[in-house]
């Protein structure tokens, strides 16, 4: 079953979208004959510009970021290897074309794909998960999923409770379902990972504790504290309790005190950006303690704006400021 857009206001469902697409320097205007409830009631015309406008689908280089943390996404997603010496972890694939784009990454980077013993997300929505089955299938690797999004990730997301069957991708059996605050240690790498619910009941953020040079460095993986145009939190919520959700996600977020931080979309975090900076800068490039402060605040002020547009409160100076002119 599908879910309409009411309660909505149509200038957040449109800053929705164009925030990601405008990222990439894209127009800030929707296509011609787009409307901004479109964009909430139309998936897959919002899957299909989102792929386009950001790069979804396009390879990218990969990069070492800190340790034994590689970037091996595609352009706008993000993918992360984790090595070690029992094996390498897989965090994120993207669309279910990403997988072939995601070997070569990994052996552009001297690895090998073959090595991975384990796959972990962030959560279960198609453009994260939707090569996980090509993982599995190719080199064996196990999969570990929080709770609440294991029935979505072993059904390739069918039946969402935004997407319906729009976004279904092939699923695959999970092998170790996690709970909030279950570690994975593997080689030198520990992961945490925290239930972070909202943009999926089982949303995942990790947190990764790892050694470089000598030096501990603590890496966050924020995930669950957004939402696509379509999502209604308060006025017939879109599922019971998801406001609530997202306020201890955003609670929970706003605790962790990240070193580095990182994203399964690209533009959170200014790969780019960070990546040409560490050819001089090194490490350094990739601390950002203050980016991910802005980034957690960000995501809560829209949630809550959001909450106000719904309930029909009055517009603060930040949505007055942000409308088209």
């Amino acid at each position: 079953m599908k879910h309409s857009s009411v309660g909505l206001g149509t200038a957040a469902i449109s800053a929705a979208l164009l925030v990601m697409l405008g990222t990439r320097g894209v127009s800030q205007q929707l296509p011609k004959g787009v409307t901004p409830e479109d964009l909430a009631t139309n998936n897959k015309l919002f899957l299909e510009l989102a792929i386009k406008g950001l790069k979804w689908e396009e390879p990218a280089e990969p990069v070492r970021i800190a340790g034994p943390i590689y970037f091996v996404g595609t352009w706008g997603l993000g993918s992360f290897l984790f090595t070690t010496s029992e094996g390498h972890i897989l965090m994120n694939t993207g669309m279910p074309s990403s997988g072939p784009m995601i070997v070569a990454s990994i052996r552009k980077l001297g690895l090998k794909p073959e090595d991975i013993k384990l796959m972990i997300n962030g959560h279960a929505h198609i453009d994260h998960a939707g090569a996980l089955s090509f993982f599995k299938s190719q080199f064996g690797a196990q999969l570990a999923v929080m709770k609440d999004d294991v029935a979505a990730m072993e059904s390739g997301d069918r039946d969402d409770f935004k997407y319906a069957n729009d976004f279904v991708y092939p699923g695959l059996k999970v092998d170790r379902i996690l709970r909030d605050g279950d570690t994975i240690k593997m080689g030198e790498v520990l992961l945490t990972a925290y239930h972070t619910p909202g943009h999926t009941r089982g949303a995942t953020t990790w947190v990764a504790n790892v050694i470089v040079d000598g030096k501990p460095y603590v890496v966050a993986f924020p995930d669950g504290a957004g939402f696509n145009p379509g999502y209604r939190l308060v006025r017939n919520p879109i599922y019971p309790g998801i406001a609530e959700d997202y306020r201890r996600t955003h609670h929970l977020l706003e605790m962790l005190k990240p070193d580095i931080w990182l994203a399964q979309h690209n533009e959170y975090y200014d790969l780019e950006g960070k990546r040409e900076r560490a050819k001089t800068e090194g490490l350094k490039a990739w601390i950002d303690p203050e980016g991910y402060r802005r980034f957690i605040a960000e995501k809560k002020r829209a949630f809550e704006d959001q909450v106000d547009l719904e309930l029909g409160a009055k517009k603060s100076a930040a949505q007055s400021a942000a409308q088209p002119k």
